[in-house]
């Protein structure tokens, strides 16, 4: 099938729109994170789920700051020259995590290209600082690549998170427009280190549909993601951030979505969440808990 040929630009289809829960719980975990000087994907991202996941005290935390090196034309994280990693961050993390009485929490980051392992070391403290501070904390981290170091990974999963996720985002032939600074084999071989470097800590990932790929090409990255070990997959709309970033080509209708999700459970995926608003940490932790098939 060939791709999609121009964006869309009409509004938002019914299947996208829905009220958006407040009330005490929403105030008390957006207050808490405030209190904590810290980041959350949810926010920074503008994800269309923070509501609800406020609303059910829950939340991923965004580490080393609110500014990304690399300038994915997808994401709403400000890009441009960051500044020195926080030492007592990981801290704050747990002591928020543990106010929140979290017991599945979400660590992701922005890219740290500027750090010589990429924020490793920092993504391992806080995870460690988590552990220590809640008894019984499961952890899953959403990585970047580290540009391809191997021992940057290994530092990560020394620390012994309960999942290691790192998103593909995308079908290869986007990745020149949609993540310019990523190499999309560079980010299959990642995942293909994780089953190697431990098996018992097992691998997610997730793409984006809606920019301009075809039936095809989703197909073969479902294919190519399995074919790494990786037995956890998200699939979620694109939705265009702002009027700078990348449009969105197709709103694509639940029903694919639910193909989609069949799709990869055919292939060999233990565990698939597929729908509008999925996103890589949405249920994270019903999806861990329910990996085995």
């Amino acid at each position: 099938m060939n791709p999609k040929p121009s964006p869309i630009r009409t509004g938002k289809p019914a299947w996208l729109r829905r009220k958006l829960p407040s009330g005490p719980s929403y105030e008390r975990i957006r207050s808490m994170i405030d209190k904590g000087r810290l980041h959350t994907v949810c926010q920074e991202a503008n994800c269309p789920n923070q509501f609800e996941c406020f609303s059910a005290h829950t939340a991923t935390f965004l580490i080393m700051g609110g500014t990304c090196t690399r300038n994915c034309r997808f994401c709403n994280i400000d890009g441009g020259q960051p500044g020195p990693l926080d030492p007592d961050e990981p801290r704050r993390v747990a002591q928020a995590a543990a106010d929140m009485k979290l017991r599945y929490v979400v660590v992701t980051s922005v890219t740290r290209d500027d750090l010589p392992d990429g924020g490793a070391a920092h993504f391992a403290a806080t995870i460690r600082a988590l552990k220590e501070k809640i008894s019984g904390v499961q952890v899953e981290v959403l990585i970047p690549d580290f540009q391809g170091d191997r021992k940057a990974l290994e530092t990560v999963m020394d620390a012994r998170p309960e999942v290691l996720n790192h998103n593909m985002e995308t079908v290869a032939r986007l990745y020149p427009t949609v993540r310019p600074e990523a190499d999309y084999r560079r980010s299959l071989e990642l995942l293909a280190r994780v089953k190697q470097i431990d098996p018992a800590i097992p691998a997610k990932s997730g793409i984006m549909l809606g920019l301009g790929e075809s039936e095809d090409e989703v197909r073969q990255t479902i294919v190519d993601i399995h074919a790494t070990g990786c037995r956890m997959l998200t699939i979620g709309q694109y939705l265009q951030p702002t009027a700078n970033h990348l449009p969105v080509v197709e709103f694509v209708p639940p029903e694919t979505f639910d193909r989609w999700r069949q799709i990869a459970l055919e292939i060999g995926f233990d565990k698939v969440a597929s729908g509008p608003f999925v996103r890589s940490s949405y249920h994270a932790g019903e999806m861990y808990s329910d990996k085995q098939p």
